[in-house]
């Protein structure tokens, strides 16, 4: 997984009936793209994150208006 401030993390819900968690990179930890990464979600709340399997990195020209 490789990201860039500005792409956005989403984070898959696991159970049914949980929505996905759709948050901005607003830094990046790891070295080349690489996680971890701080992340700024929609409710304002932010986290260090090192994601797993139930995540994906939206680039900016993927990302739907």
């Amino acid at each position: 997984m490789r990201a860039t401030e500005g792409d956005q993390l989403v984070q898959h819900g696991r159970v049914v009936g949980q929505h996905d968690k759709v948050g901005e990179i607003t830094q990046v930890l790891g070295e080349n793209g690489t996680p971890p990464y701080r992340v700024r979600f929609t409710d304002g709340h932010e986290a260090v994150m090192s994601p797993g399997p139930d995540c994906v990195v939206k680039h900016p020209s993927e990302h739907t208006p």
